[in-house]
């Protein structure tokens, strides 16, 4: 029987790896034009370091449970930890943009097993009482994450150099395991077969749509290849819904779309994300590139994004208890994307009053967004279905988020083609590339339409909405 104090040193541990994971996804975003300064790239061309870790994610989530009990919470925790330090000494060791990348998937592969191993020990060593409270300690790291990674990206680059923003992973991760090794329980069961035909076929269909979409940009693909790739990812993922239905213990059950919330929730989350996940990457790039705002100063110009998001967090139980999941996701995407195409107003004359009240406005509906979807996801699964949904939607946040880069990207250098002859080239590409941006998000709207009008949280949902 595991004591208190062991339980509150798992509870350190695991939110310490929740830390690591949230902040490298943050970190790296205003370092960006240093890093491609430094690899003799266009700082324009430079979004494969973002998909990469996030896209590697996406793809080692749905497998990251049933590892943990096939080998134990320990070892895949510990392993999990070394990937990472490795990753991130190779990252700073990187010479090319292509060693960076390679080195970006080895740091995504040990990031994408640190929560959702962690995750799974502390379900396992904590009665169901204390569960909630638990994982709502465990969640803090992941505001305080992406709250300071920027910034510290941005002050680490001003002090030192890019490659520091990975060296500081590495006595965080090697304390991580000497903790992990004494702290972190072995929990292991018996495992059913691994579908392992049906996690090729939706790995492969994620990481073909995701290589059309940037093809056109960083990897010089053809049009044609990148065509084929974009039908062979779709013919994979359709690949996969087929099989699911015909195997005994598929990867996702097909039965989780028949919960209406949750299949309007995922689309909802998948397409809504696919404006507002790239905001990240494109506001610090525009700041450094085009009003001549250094990697610090970038940092610090996000965290009015951060704090505000932050905020939100206290008006969204009450708000939506007060209008409904409906009423407020319809309303509030189309906040968000708006607040997404403002950007295209922002000129090195904009007063810098206006250009904090609309980060900080962006930030705060982005917030909302992002709890609210979460929470209508997973409201109505129960029993088995709800790890299952779990893991469904974490793997499609983090592919929303590599899909969005790579649209942003493929957005941007195509606009950068386009307004080349003019005397400011880059400025009006970020513009039309916000412009497009928020109507990518506007139009996600119309799924959460098919929400019911009267749904609202009851107490053990608000209880939820607290953790997401």
């Amino acid at each position: 029987m595991p004591t208190e104090k062991s339980l509150n040193l798992l509870l350190w541990l695991v939110a310490v790896g929740f830390f690591m994971q949230t902040l490298d996804s943050t970190i790296v975003n205003t370092a960006l034009p240093a890093m491609a300064h430094s690899l003799g790239e266009s700082p324009l061309r430079m979004q494969s370091v973002v998909i990469s870790y996030a896209l590697t994610m996406a793809m080692l989530i749905p497998a990251s449970g049933w590892l943990a009990d096939r080998f134990g919470t320990k070892r895949v925790f510990l392993w999990a930890i070394v990937l990472f330090v490795i990753g991130s000494l190779f990252c700073a060791a990187s010479r090319t943009l292509p060693q960076l990348v390679v080195s970006r998937v080895l740091q995504g592969m040990g990031g994408a097993m640190l929560l959702p191993v962690g995750r799974l020990a502390v379900l396992r060593a904590f009665p169901q009482e204390q569960f909630l409270r638990a994982m709502s300690f465990v969640a803090i790291p992941g505001l305080i994450g992406p709250l300071i990674g920027p910034t510290l990206g941005g002050w680490l680059v001003k002090i030192a150099s890019w490659h520091w923003i990975f060296l500081i992973n590495v006595p965080v991760g090697l304390i991580g395991c000497v903790a992990a090794f004494f702290l972190m329980p072995d929990y292991r069961q018996r495992v059913q077969a691994f579908d392992a035909t049906g996690y090729l076929l939706l790995s492969f269909g994620m990481v073909a749509i995701s290589l059309s979409l940037e093809g056109l940009t960083e990897l010089g693909f053809r049009h044609a290849t990148m065509m084929i790739l974009l039908v062979f990812g779709l013919a994979s993922v359709t690949a996969y819904a087929l099989h699911a239905r015909r195997v005994q213990y598929p990867l996702f059950a097909p039965r989780l779309f028949s919960v209406p919330s949750f299949s309007v929730g995922l689309l909802g989350n998948l397409f809504a994300r696919l404006g507002s996940g790239s905001m990240p990457f494109l506001i610090p790039l525009l700041l450094q590139v085009s009003l001549g705002y250094t990697a610090f100063e970038a940092g610090l110009m996000m965290l009015p994004v951060a704090g505000a998001g932050i905020f939100a967090k206290r008006v969204t139980i009450p708000l939506i208890q007060h209008v409904g999941y409906r009423k407020m996701l319809i309303g509030n995407t189309l906040l968000v994307g708006c607040a997404a195409a403002s950007f295209a107003l922002i000129t090195p004359e904009q007063p810098m009053v206006v250009r904090l009240v609309q980060l900080a406005f962006f930030g705060m509906v982005n917030s909302l967004q992002f709890t609210a979807m979460n929470t209508v996801t997973l409201k109505d699964l129960g029993g088995s279905l709800a790890s299952a949904g779990n893991s469904l939607l974490s793997m499609v946040m983090m592919l929303s988020m590599s899909l969005g880069v790579a649209i942003a990207g493929a957005l941007l250098a195509t606009f950068e083609e386009l307004f080349q002859k003019g005397p400011l080239p880059v400025l009006p590409a970020f513009h039309a590339t916000f412009i497009c941006v928020g109507l990518i998000t506007i139009t996600s709207a119309w799924i959460f339409w098919q929400l019911s009008p009267d749904e609202k949280p009851d107490q053990e949902k608000r209880d939820m909405m607290e953790i997401g």
